[in-house]
């Protein structure tokens, strides 16, 4: 029993599948690659059998090879894949049929696997489905040869910008509105806190979510994304710096850990401390002295086990200690971390970012001297920039190299003193992951855990 497969694939759409997913021991592997400069024109109408003999030059080949060596099985993974029309298909299946070669569709278009020989009356069934499969393909087509282009996705243009002929512009009357919020966001730390501000500002009304979205979319830095999960960089005016949105995503990254409603905190230490003892956090509490307007704060445990619960313990005694600690230990655990060798790993980057972009200026050149045909160098134009934007992502999430620098200039007190609470909280949760209070009978101490 002789058994052979197909294989169609588009290099825009799709890699080129691996060889072991017939499930079958096969004879022969045919395999045609779609062209990559064919139009949507001449794809839907195809312009006579030396066109369609010219698009899949294999299949005539499997045909001619059938006709001289007898075949049992011939193995495709979709029927479309015989044709770019339905007529197209048709005819194959006719040709194939009077060689008396049963067809095996490993999965008909909408993805339902079929390991059983395609019978004539299944026929009628499956070309609705492959029309249909063919008519997204011709989309799905359009959309690929867009985004090798670095054309912006189809659908409206985020908002801040408007849509120009060939990428994004920045919209006059909207952009300053983003720019504000990411200011704020950065300024604060809390993404709650800045979508009340962009509402009492600008007027502005949008849900967290909205929020959430517009600090994690690559397009407000410059870059465009696409379903397939590639990202390219610097494709038009961004709204957020390189540096803006590394912090954007520190900020992020350093919120998850932290216990709900306390990223917008207006105290410095709230969502920080917890007992040692018990795990409970400590919530910040204001007390005030009837007939006056002076204010106390306290810190107590929110859920302590114990019977009395433990005291209170004020706010200032906490912050002054914390200040303390953090200005004698933060040096030392600094010190103590094996921290690879940053300068070196971000220089590695850096290099391997500007070789793809030398690869990049080439290609110009290479299609004057006709060493790459304009749709080969445009596949690896868009390639190079994807890897480019992986690398750019890898160097923004490296730590500062400098760090043992500034865990030396933040460990002075009279740093710590002249900041408000919302700079005292920003700095505080950049190196600080938890507080624990550790109580000794009427005395108690400060163990700080730090994020490296």
């Amino acid at each position: 029993m002789k058994i052979i497969a197909y294989v169609y694939s588009d290099p825009l759409l799709e890699l080129v599948p691996d060889p072991e997913i017939w499930g079958w021991e096969v004879d022969r592997i045919y395999q045609d690659l779609g062209m990559r400069d064919a139009t949507l024109k001449e794809i839907a109408f195809p312009k006579g059998k030396a066109a369609q003999q010219q698009k899949r030059p294999q299949l005539q080949q499997l045909l001619v090879d059938c006709q001289q060596d007898p075949v049992d099985y011939v193995l495709v993974r979709r029927l479309e894949e015989l044709g770019d029309s339905v007529q197209e298909v048709s005819d194959r299946l006719a040709q194939l049929e009077d060689l008396s070669v049963q067809l095996v569709v490993l999965e008909t278009a909408v993805g339902t696997g079929n390991q059983t020989p395609l019978k004539r009356s299944d026929l009628l069934k499956v070309l609705e489905e492959v029309q249909q499969s063919q008519r997204s393909r011709l989309i799905r087509q359009g959309h690929a040869r867009n985004r090798i282009k670095a054309l912006p996705p189809p659908g409206k243009a985020p908002f801040g910008y408007r849509r120009g002929k060939d990428r994004y512009a920045l919209d006059r009357s909207q952009a300053p509105i983003v720019k504000d919020f990411f200011e704020r966001f950065l300024l604060y730390g809390s993404l709650h806190g800045a979508v009340r501000y962009l509402e009492k500002k600008h007027g502005k009304k949008i849900s967290v979510s909205t929020g959430q979205r517009w600090l994690n979319n690559p397009v407000y830095r410059g870059d465009l994304a696409y379903k397939n999960g590639e990202v390219i960089s610097n494709t038009h005016v961004p709204i957020m710096s390189r540096e803006e949105a590394a912090q954007v995503d520190r900020l992020l990254r350093r919120n998850r850990r932290l216990p709900p409603r306390t990223a917008s905190a207006p105290r410095s230490l709230a969502g920080l401390v917890v007992c040692a003892e018990c795990q409970s956090g400590l919530t910040v509490t204001r007390v005030t002295a009837r007939r006056s307007d002076q204010e106390y704060l306290y810190l107590r445990p929110i859920a302590c086990p114990r019977k009395p619960k433990c005291r209170a313990i004020p706010y200032e005694q906490i912050l002054e200690q914390t200040i303390q600690t953090i200005c004698q230990e933060l040096p030392r655990a600094v010190a103590q971390v094996n921290m690879p060798n940053l300068g070196g790993i971000q220089g590695s980057i850096e290099q391997a970012i500007a070789n793809k972009q030398a690869i990049l200026n080439q290609l110009s050149e290479l299609i004057a001297q006709e060493i790459l045909d304009p749709e080969t160098a445009e596949l690896r134009a868009y390639k190079l920039r994807t890897e480019m934007s992986q690398l750019q992502n890898q160097l923004a999430q490296l730590p500062p190299s400098n760090l043992p620098a500034i865990a030396q200039a933040v460990s002075i007190p009279e740093f710590w003193l002249d900041l408000s609470e919302s700079e005292r909280r920003f700095y505080f949760r950049e190196f600080i992951r938890q507080i624990q209070l550790i109580r000794q009978d009427q005395t108690w101490q400060l163990q700080l855990v730090f994020i490296f």
